[in-house]
């Protein structure tokens, strides 16, 4: 007798589906559960680490690491200190799980140091000291990590044996040793082939100088002012040279073939005495202004503040385009007129549609002027400056590319090839997209973009200082290969208030800025400084 299809009053007979179930659905089910247990076992390893983290130490730094939770920080070792933080950011093809190292000076050193018995340079590690405590520590760190996968896997196979008698075993022991093997193989992987001199990216320390500059001028000694400071403070500065010495590429750190402060968007603060003092201690081969040199387009300006002696006395060339804070109409060549006065200033384009290719030190620079002008309005800003581009592209064809392309705006450079660097200004932000520089305001903008904080409280730090946009300039320097080095970039604060701090200091890996020069090139101080005008060769 044939069984009849299951029926219900409302429907009727039910048909039944022999068809198989679809294999793609239990293999997605299978990735996703190894997927989950890796991830699992992943944050086992990690939560391991916070809990017992391991210790390594040099002769008189201590040091507690762990692996740190915070997606923010992948790829970077971070060492927070009650003075700062230093940061030393690297870029594997793989992102690498963060590290942190919290720092403390031995008891011992410390009480040296309060009897006066111990000189801060005998506090520098020795050659290979730093590398050698942190690849130990590292080392018991990973096995530690691994550890806290296996135990935590463990813990997921015994919840799930938990409660059954005579449970599968086949398909869970393949999913948890699959999800065990990525939770140890792809962190440990991507931290071995990260955490390399060759893939160091930038070294950035956060108002740890800044406190110890407090109250002086900046970039003095910076040892002649520890020695003025706190015990602690010489201790970590001591530590954070190491760390630089020890993980900054040797080429970065090399002696130099040339040196640039970069700067923009004075607007007619006369701080060229700081300026003075960056090229003499950071031995500035020129400085390169990207305009807004004054407020109101008026040369006056300049004159009434005394900027125009003060850039003379810098005694470096001074390489200028115009801002569009510059001049009062687009013709308006006054202020260029006052600069072109001055025998270290070099225009770029020193009028209308004429350019000139400045090679300081083997270095080849060309820029073009904003011919924007003060308070114009109702203009696409953006096309006005891709035409400037591209009459600056016209009439320079065939020349040779130049190492820095500089001009006030970012918006037309884009479009514009160089061999090295773009830098602007304009922003009165610091950015760096690959090869394009932005920088900030050195002056914080000028009177005009700050208000003055009122005395609130006797001994208030921050009573008369300017608050606006941030202080900022950039040091960018070559190679005697020509090739760009590192970029150095810079914020502080306090400087009308007469205490100049530093809120950040960056130091980037060149090779992470510009594709290296072409061979054969040389650049040093014994091939000094040429001007040539720039005049286009049509294709053929």
């Amino acid at each position: 007798m044939t069984e009849a299809p299951d029926a219900t009053p409302e429907t009727g007979p039910v048909p039944r589906s022999d068809a198989p179930p679809h294999p793609w659905r239990g293999r997605l089910r299978a990735v996703l559960t190894v997927l989950i247990l890796a991830l699992v076992g992943y944050l086992g390893g990690m939560i391991t680490t916070n809990l017992w983290p391991i210790s390594t130490e040099t002769d008189n730094f201590r040091a507690t690491v762990r692996v740190t939770p915070s997606l923010l920080q992948t790829s970077v070792v971070h060492a927070p200190t009650v003075f700062g933080d230093i940061d030393m950011h690297f870029a594997g093809a793989l992102p690498a799980p963060g590290i942190e190292a919290r720092l403390q000076v031995k008891e011992e050193i410390t009480d040296l140091f309060t009897q006066g018995r111990v000189d801060v340079a005998e506090l520098t590690p020795e050659d290979g000291e730093v590398r050698a405590a942190m690849e130990s520590g590292l080392r018991e760190l990973g096995l530690k990590f691994v550890g806290g996968v296996l135990l935590t896997q463990a813990a997921v196979v015994g919840l799930y044996l938990t409660g059954r008698s005579r449970p599968p075993w086949r398909h869970p022991v393949i999913a948890i040793g699959t999800a065990t093997a990525l939770a140890v193989t792809v962190p440990s992987l991507a931290a071995v082939t990260t955490y390399r001199t060759a893939n160091f990216a930038a070294y950035e320390a956060t108002s740890l100088l800044g406190t110890v500059r407090s109250n002086s001028g900046l970039f003095t000694d910076i040892q002649g002012q520890a020695q003025k400071a706190t015990p602690y403070v010489q201790n970590l500065l001591a530590l954070s040279d190491a760390l630089q010495q020890e993980f900054v590429p040797a080429e970065t750190a090399a002696q130099p073939g040339a040196r640039f402060l970069l700067i923009s968007d004075m607007h007619g603060m006369n701080y060229y005495p700081l300026i003075q003092q960056i090229v003499q201690d950071e031995q500035i081969t020129a400085v390169i202004d990207t305009g807004d040199l004054v407020n109101f387009g008026r040369p006056q300006e300049g004159e009434l503040a005394g900027i125009y002696t003060a850039i003379e006395d810098l005694g470096v060339p001074y390489v200028f385009v115009r801002g569009n804070h510059d001049a009062l109409y687009r013709t308006d060549e006054a202020v260029l007129r006052r600069l072109d006065q001055i025998p270290n200033v070099i225009l770029l384009e020193p009028t209308d549609g004429e350019f000139v290719e400045a090679t300081i030190d083997g270095v080849r620079i060309t820029g073009y002027n904003d011919w924007r002008y003060f308070a114009q309005v109702g203009v696409d800003f953006k096309a006005e400056q891709e035409v400037a581009a591209e009459r600056f592209a016209t009439a320079t064809q065939g020349w040779p590319l130049p190492d820095i392309l500089a001009s006030h705006q970012p918006f037309g450079l884009d479009q514009l090839e160089t061999g090295a660097v773009t830098v602007n200004g304009h922003m009165h932000s610091p950015a760096l997209n690959d090869n394009h520089i932005q920088m900030g305001t050195f002056s914080g903008g000028g009177l005009v973009n700050h208000f003055q904080v009122p005395q609130t409280q006797e001994g208030d730090d921050t009573a008369g200082e300017l608050v606006g946009q941030p202080y900022a300039f950039d040091i960018l320097s070559f190679g005697t290969d020509c090739s760009v080095q590192s970029l150095t970039r810079y914020t502080y604060r306090n400087l009308v208030s007469g205490r100049p701090q530093f809120d950040n200091v960056t130091i980037i890996n060149g090779n992470r800025v510009a594709a290296p020069a072409e061979e054969g090139r040389t650049c040093g101080p014994e091939l000094g400084v040429e001007t040539t005008p720039i005049t286009p060769t049509p294709a053929e």
